[in-house]
């Protein structure tokens, strides 16, 4: 009997396996770090052979935790980093260049020298801003740069693909060239209002669109892989990018439905349904996961979240642990008038100012670490409101309910605060893995494996509701607050 789900959860760096049963519970785990390749400052790299490696070598374990064999596996899903572009030989399969990860700098120039002339064609078409994040001006790189590769793909022997359709095309023996909706959204190349690729993208990023993979919804067939790659011939039947499958992971599928990833940084998805959004405050409009035409959605991206942990650790020494915290921001009763602004990188969404940098605003005589590491939780909410609050004026709405995942929303203290700061519940799911359980509710849905969606609402549950008890004269007097520490940062960048 068929009774397992393998979720391939292929992330920046790491490559994780879990093995889902009809329940959604978690059978088993593997995860496997890869290299990260940096040839110049700015630059980052994979090497697609060690993403293939890492993703094969946890699936292995995770059988062999879970006490399974690959005969057991009812279907695999796919959840993946998003931008990152892979071109390879059609015939061969070897990478002409490794993978350009979503996070390279390197073509940020030829991007501002299109931004003018072309941001609101682009943004029309795609719901995107000009930027290098995205997937093709990656593409355009490697044809212009590797020797005879544009003579290539122009002949019709390159293919491209982010990290889900490369392993797609290794997992079924080269059979299979296809996408879904949600990848295809970030590459700067498909129109997400027609479905299709644009040509007129295409020849703007100088890109043979013979390069370009089928796109298929996210839950789909996407072929059966080799049987001497995985161990049987298993159906492939999700692909999805890793913040859509985490929406989808939530059960965020009507209008209105919003979920928060609390990672290095945050990345906030709202459900807009079949409207397609144009926003006026500093989003971006995007495809959801889906097993049939997709909706909509509003995205909004903070740079530095879970990021400023990291800093009071390893940049300040003012903790040895992330768990530490919660406690010490527990242990003073505010943040004693200090405001951390984390513009380590500049700011994201909805401000979109890179040239800012971070400020600590109200130090005083009597300013101790526990209020900087309190300020420095209570600044990953702020800039959360931010987001929520762009997304509350682009549609008219007041959110009333957050559903969060990713590391940081362990932390109880920023859950409070954060539903106090939006004065809406913030619910945080038993199983927090809510980007690979996405892939496999997608893959499970498509092959029958699980009922329906209600039935999934059913079993899933929640570990913890936060619900706000903030004043509001006090929520007002903290977003004040803000905005002056907001403004400060702002203003130093352009003195």
């Amino acid at each position: 009997m068929k009774q397992y789900i393998a979720a391939f959860d292929q992330g920046t760096t790491s490559s994780r396996t879990i093995i889902f049963d009809q329940k959604g519970n978690i059978v088993a785990k593997s995860m496997k770090e890869f290299r990260q390749i940096y040839p110049k400052p700015g630059w980052v790299e994979h090497d697609p052979r060690d993403i293939v490696a890492s993703q094969l070598s946890s699936y292995r374990e995770a059988l062999a935790l879970a006490g399974i064999t690959a005969d057991e596996i009812a279907a695999v899903g796919i959840a993946n980093q998003r931008e990152t572009a892979i071109v390879w030989d059609r015939f061969t399969g070897k990478p002409v260049y490794n993978a350009i990860v979503w996070q390279c700098r390197r073509t940020s120039e030829m991007c501002e020298k299109l931004k003018p002339r072309y941001a609101k064609y682009v943004y029309e078409r795609t719901g995107l801003n000009i930027d290098a994040y995205f997937s093709a001006s990656k593409i355009r790189w490697i044809l212009d740069n590797v020797p005879f590769a544009r003579r290539r793909a122009e002949k019709g022997d390159l293919l491209f693909g982010t990290v889900d359709t490369y392993l797609i095309w290794y997992l079924t023996g080269g059979k299979v060239h296809a996408t879904d909706y949600t990848n295809a959204s970030r590459t700067m190349l498909y129109n997400i209002h027609a479905l299709e690729w644009d040509a007129g993208l295409c020849r703007l990023f100088n890109i043979p669109p013979s390069m370009l993979p089928a796109v298929l919804p996210s839950g789909a067939d996407f072929g059966e892989t080799d049987a001497s790659v995985l161990g049987a011939a298993l159906p492939i039947r999700a692909a999805v990018g890793d913040q859509q499958a985490a929406l989808f992971g939530q059960l965020c599928v009507r209008a209105g439905e919003a979920k928060n990833t609390y990672g290095t940084g945050c990345f906030l998805l709202m459900n807009t349904g079949k409207q397609a959004v144009a926003s006026q405050n500093g989003l971006i409009t995007t495809l959801t996961a889906s097993l049939g035409a997709p909706d909509y959605a509003l995205e909004g991206s903070v740079f530095v979240g879970g990021a400023v942990v990291q800093w009071l650790r390893d940049g300040l020494g003012l903790i040895d642990t992330a768990a530490e915290t919660e406690a010490a921001a527990l242990s003073v009763e505010d943040t004693g008038g200090v405001t951390v602004v984390p513009a380590f990188v500049g700011l994201g969404a909805p401000h979109w100012d890179p040239e800012c940098r971070g400020v600590i605003c109200g130090i005083t005589r009597g300013t101790t670490a526990a209020h900087i590491i309190r300020a420095s939780l209570e600044a990953i909410a702020l800039q959360t409101f931010d987001i929520v609050h762009a997304m509350e004026q682009d549609l008219r709405i007041n959110l009333s309910r957050l559903c969060v995942d990713g590391g940081a929303s362990a932390n109880n203290f920023l859950m409070q605060f954060q539903a106090d700061i939006l004065g809406a519940d913030v619910v945080r799911p038993a199983v927090m893995e809510s980007t690979a359980l996405g892939a496999a509710y997608l893959a499970g849905l498509s092959c029958g494996y699980f009922k329906d969606i209600d039935s999934l609402r059913a079993e899933k549950g929640s570990a913890a509701v936060f619900m706000p008890h903030m004043s509001g004269a006090a929520r007002a007097e903290k977003l004040r607050t803000w905005e002056q520490a907001l403004s400060r940062t702002m203003y130093r960048a352009k003195v």
